[in-house]
This record gives C-alpha cells, sequence and structure tokens, in this order.
C-alpha cells in the first residue's frame, strides 16, 4: 500500500532531480493492495509488526525501483494521445462483507444491481501516430487470490494481468523489458475480494465442514479460523485462481483497447494538501456538526477476513452490545493506552481494541495525517485517496466529487471519475457510516470513526475548485505528518554468514533435473542448489534463477524469476552452520518450443569474515520434446 516514509523519499529525488516539475504536490504513490508482497516498509508502527519492525533493505528497493521508472518514463517523454473507456467485468470480483453493505439504506443499494462495483475503466495511451503504447486501468477487486500461507513474493492478481496482457503484446520480451505497458490499478477494493466462490468451512471432523461460513460473523462454530474464501480456480489451486481473477481483467482491457475509446482533452492539473484526521469537525450537508477521531482499532480487525481470518476469539461483526473476553479487555491496555471516554464516545459503536492513536511509543502506531490529493487530465479525475473504500463509500464520493466538478462548472458532464488506492498513506480502511455499525472488519479497520468516509467527502469536494484551468496555487494545508523512518525499529537480524557445508561448493547442484528422457508441457522441470541466503543481494533489475536455451550453439535466457512459470524457494537448513539450499521449478508452459534447456542459479554468498562473493549454478541440460 501507498506509505508516507516511501513517497518523501521519492518525492525528494525525483524534485532534486527535476527541480519544479516532480513536486509533493503531483507525485501519487499508489499501489495495488496483496498479501503476498514483501512487508516493513510502512512507517507506521502497526504495519510493521508482523515483519518484525522496519525493513529497510525493502523500503529501499521500492524507492529506487520507483524513481527508476520514472526516470525512464521522463527520458522517453513523446507526443501522444489519451482516451477513455469502460467495461464491465462481473465475475472478477465478490463482497466479502455482504451483511454490512445490506445496511445501507435500501433506496441507494436499488440503484445499483451489484454489491461491488463491476465497472473497469481503462486509460489508453498512444504515440503520435495513433499506436497504442500502453494503459492505465482501474477495477475494484483486491490481490488476495493467493492465500495468506504462501511464503513467495507475488504480485497476486493485478501484476498477474499486467504480465498476461505485456506477454501477449510483446511474446518474446522478458518481464520488465516491455516496451508496452500495461497498468491494472485498484479503486474501491475495501469490502470485495477476487474469492468469488464465497467463503466455505475447512473443518475436517466438524458438522459445519464444508458449508458456507455464517453470514453475520464469517464463523465456522463461532470461530473465523476455518472459513475461508474461495477463488474460481480453488479446486486446483489458489495460483491456479490468481490466473483467471487476472485474465477476466485482461479480457476486459481487451475489450476496451479494441474499440474507439472517447479522446481526452483538456488540462492537467493537480491538488495535494494535508489533513489531520484527530477530532477534525466540519459539517455534513444537512448542517449537523460531526467530527473524525485519533486512529482506532476495533475488536473485528483482529478477527480479519474470509481472505486472511483472523485468530484466538476474534469475530467480525462484533459490537458494543456483545461483551468483550475479559482478558483481551485487560490484555489490550498492555498494548496501546486505554481509551479515555471522549475517544470511546467519538469511536462509538466501535469496542477499542488497539487505541493507536494515543500509542506514541517508540514512535507512532497509525498515521493522524493523511494525504488528500486530486490529480485531473482533461475530464478524468482521479482521486487519490489514503485507504481502502468499501464499495458503497467509493460511489458516494465519486459521486460528490463528480457533481461538484459539473456544478462549478470546471468538467462537464463528461466528467469521469475513478478512485486510486490505497494511495500516499496508508490509512486502513473507509467504511460507510451505516457499514461501520456492523462492524465487521472494514467498519473496525476504519480507525478515525463513524464518519471518516464523510470527513474526506468533504475534504475532496472542497478542492475541486483548484483543478480548474485558471486555479493557481495550492490550498491551506494542516502540518505534514512528522518523519519516523530514522527511529524505525528492527527486529530483523542481518544475514550472518553463509556456508557450503562440507566438500560442497554455493552453486553445486544436490538434486539434478531429469536427463533420462525429454520433458512435455505441463511438467514440471526441479533442481536443488547449494544456496546462499538472498537477502545478500535483492538482485535489483537482475534475477535470480533463469531457463536458458541453446540457440545455435549459445545458451539465451528466456524465463526469469519474473515468469508465473518458475518458483525460486531458498529454505534455511541449518542456522548453527549458515547452510541453505535453493529449489528452482520451472513448469513448461504451452507452446514452448522443443529443444535443449538447462536451469541456471544466481546467489551471493556472505563469509563470516570478508565481502559478498556473487556465483552462479547450472543444472545439466535436459530437453524437452
Amino acid at each position: 500500500m501507498g506509505d508516507t516514509g516511501v513517497r518523501r523519499s521519492i518525492v525528494a529525488a525525483l524534485s532534486a532531480q527535476y527541480p519544479g516539475l516532480y513536486t509533493n504536490e503531483n507525485i501519487a504513490l499508489s499501489s495495488t493492495h496483496q498479501h503476498s508482497g514483501v512487508g516493513g516498509y510502512l512507517e507506521d508502527l502497526l504495519p510493521q509488526i508482523t515483519a518484525l519492525g522496519y525493513v529497510k533493505a525493502a523500503a529501499d528497493a521500492i524507492v529506487a525501483g520507483t524513481v527508476l521508472a520514472v526516470q525512464r518514463a521522463h527520458d522517453s517523454l513523446a507526443p501522444g494521445k489519451l482516451s477513455l473507456g469502460n467495461t464491465s467485468v462481473v465475475d472478477g470480483n465478490r463482497n466479502r462483507s455482504p451483511s454490512a453493505y445490506l445496511a445501507n439504506p435500501a433506496d441507494e443499494r436499488a440503484q445499483y444491481e451489484f454489491d461491488q462495483d463491476k465497472d473497469l475503466t481503462l486509460l489508453r495511451f498512444d504515440d503520435a501516430s495513433g499506436s497504442a503504447r500502453g494503459f492505465l486501468s482501474f477495477y475494484a477487486v483486491h490481490g488476495t487470490s493467493i492465500y495468506e500461507n504462501n511464503t513467495l513474493v507475488s504480485s497476486d492478481n493485478k501484476g498477474m494481468a499486467a504480465h498476461l496482457y505485456e506477454a501477449l503484446i510483446e511474446p518474446n520480451a522478458m518481464p520488465g523489458n516491455n516496451t508496452f505497458v500495461a497498468g491494472f490499478a485498484q479503486s474501491n477494493v475495501g469490502d470485495t475480494s477476487p474469492n468469488t466462490l464465497g467463503a466455505f468451512c475447512e473443518s475436517p471432523g466438524e458438522a459445519w465442514d464444508g458449508l458456507a461460513c455464517d453470514f453475520e460473523h464469517s464463523t465456522c462454530g463461532n470461530k473465523t479460523e476455518d472459513c475461508h474464501g474461495r477463488g474460481p480456480g480453488f479446486r486446483i489451486s489458489d495460483f491456479e485462481s490468481n490466473k483467471i481473477i487476472a485474465q477476466l481483467q485482461v479480457d476486459g482491457a481487451q475489450t476496451l483497447m479494441q474499440q474507439t475509446l472517447t479522446p481526452i482533452s483538456g488540462p492537467v492539473k493537480w491538488v495535494h494538501t494535508y489533513m489531520n484526521m484527530s477530532f477534525r469537525s466540519f459539517a455534513l450537508p444537512n448542517g449537523t456538526t460531526v467530527q473524525t477521531c485519533p486512529p482506532a482499532m476495533g475488536f473485528s480487525f483482529a478477527g480479519g477476513t474470509t481472505d486472511g481470518p483472523g485468530a484466538f476469539d476474534f469475530i467480525q461483526g462484533d459490537n458494543s452490545s456483545t461483551p468483550q473476553n475479559p482478558f483481551w479487555e485487560i490484555v489490550k491496555g498492555a498494548v496501546t493506552p486505554q481509551p479515555n471516554q471522549q475517544q470511546i464516545d467519538c469511536q462509538f459503536p466501535k469496542p477499542i481494541l488497539l487505541n493507536t492513536g494515543f500509542a506514541h511509543f517508540p514512535y507512532e502506531w497509525s498515521p493522524s495525517t493523511v494525504d488528500i490529493q486530486m490529480l485531473r487530465v482533461g475530464q478524468l479525475v482521479i482521486l487519490a485517496i489514503p485507504g481502502e473504500l468499501t464499495t458503497m463509500s467509493g460511489r458516494r464520493i465519486r459521486q460528490a466529487v463528480r457533481a461538484k466538478l459539473i456544478s462549478e462548472g470546471i468538467v462537464g458532464d463528461d466528467a469521469y471519475v475513478v478512485i486510486a488506492g490505497p494511495a500516499n498513506t496508508y490509512a486502513h480502511y473507509v467504511a460507510t457510516p451505516e457499514e461501520y455499525t456492523v462492524q465487521r472488519y472494514e467498519g473496525a479497520s476504519t480507525i478515525f470513526g463513524k464518519w471518516t468516509l464523510d470527513s474526506y467527502i468533504d475534504k475532496y469536494s472542497s478542492l475541486v475548485s483548484f483543478l480548474s484551468p485558471s486555479a493557481t496555487g495550492q490550498p491551506a494545508s494542516d502540518p505534514a505528518p512528522p518523519e519516523q523512518t530514522s527511529k524505525a525499529i528492527s527486529l530483523q537480524t542481518g544475514v550472518v554468514f553463509d556456508a557450503a557445508g562440507i566438500g560442497r561448493n554455493f552453486g553445486d547442484v544436490l538434486t539434478d533435473v531429469r536427463t533420462s528422457s525429454p520433458y512435455t508441457v505441463g511438467q514440471a522441470v526441479i533442481a536443488t542448489f547449494v544456496g546462499a541466503n538472498p537477502r545478500n543481494n535483492l538482485r535489483l533489475e537482475q534475477t535470480f534463477l533463469a531457463v536458458d536455451q541453446l540457440v545455435n550453439g549459445q545458451w539465451k535466457a528466456v524465463r526469469s524469476d519474473s515468469h508465473p512459470s518458475t518458483t525460486y524457494q531458498w529454505v534455511r537448513t541449518s542456522t548453527i552452520t549458515g547452510t541453505s539450499t535453493v529449489n528452482i521449478t520451472w513448469v513448461i508452459e504451452d507452446n514452448t518450443p522443443s529443444g535443449t534447456y538447462r536451469l541456471t542459479y544466481f546467489g551471493d554468498s556472505k563469509p563470516l569474515i570478508g565481502n559478498i562473493t556473487p556465483f552462479v549454478g547450472h543444472s545439466s541440460n535436459f530437453t524437452l520434446s
């Protein structure tokens, strides 16, 4: 997800290289939130906990990659044209909190066919000759196709969609070396799931095994742990589900790219400000004054979702009418400060589990100040929002901002508003006030209280005048959030040393490929090597593995660790002796040409004393018939 500290570093680097061109006001850092990415790069403490604190290498890699991408884009600037369209992708998502959605007014729900958005919006980029160079699309589905027990870094369905589309256009290009860029961004994904078959109980031996989870609380036998969402490829694997959901988005994008879309014309504008959400008072459209709250997480936050169930006795839909476990009532005060009455009243009906807005040691647990940002390109306005909006939350803020754009004459009736998030700051979820009262996961994770969404609607709507062609300057702003990266704590130990083991060298083959008979399409080619810790070198712009093909007597890399058909798995075999192995797998895809191949492992070893040293290992040659 977008992060304040990472964004600050990106802004600093780009504004120094391109003074006055790329600035804090016009740089937006959005993301495709998923459960298989690296962790520990967010600046606030709470999301660092599961990564054992701050992971500087991860944050630095994200910054370096983003800055490099902008540099390359800037260096290749050329005249072009933009166009816009949208289509429906019906089967690509499902609402994972339908009981909360039903709390929204019936007349409002009646305006929509589904309890999640089905529109895929696409901004097309053409060069001056009319040839497509790429696109940026928006579709509301969480990147949670791959289950939480996965330990391999993956980009989930959004990254898979990008790979599939780019490979379709340039089948011989290695990932990351394409000239065509397919962007699959997220929008209001808060209550959406790619696990479209629904959520079921996986409770062997229990009467409810295989039944649908409880509708109100997503429990099985009154517990959350066994309730899991199932993707469309459930009976094969979550990786198959990932590919199916990705392909549905690719199909939607293809549909639009094959059409003549509406040209984009008009000014390029932006607006950015900071907003402190702790006790922010403002007036609702009916004149009632309300306020937001300092951050706090509810009990249902710990209940998780059907995309990633929680533990212990936490369940979703746990509000103040439900007696709390007295053990957790005691423990929560030892983790964060006990909430005072003002905070309790402000967050009502959320029962507060973690009072993060009052937890300042060793640094801030949650953000109190967030980025508010809008980007305009002609009739398209992108709302960069610092959280995960639910379906109805997204609909409300899009409608409000669009209506204000039109009523103030800034954009015509062709105004199109999309949401990009979570962007810039990660401020967790944004549920509607009605969904908030239900206190499922999304409501419990709406950290600024019941009026969070309305506060965003109020602020974003108030800033639309800055998107006018004649607008100058930027709005008044609350102070920027304090820098916290320098205070960050990490409990992850560094790499101490690597050892190959007695009589072995790094890169030696321990388990070789099959050489006695040819492989065929669909089979898995596997080799195991004497390995070293991959944290010694993140191999940015490189790869940890290659599938090499023998072409005219020369080895040519045809697959890397960025291909979904390959897997790199590092396994620590002994912490004491420093030994480890690396397993490399290639599942041979359809239409792979016959020939001679090998697997190559690229590693870097760290001795107890001395410098990190690169090495290479090769499997035996094998044939594909």
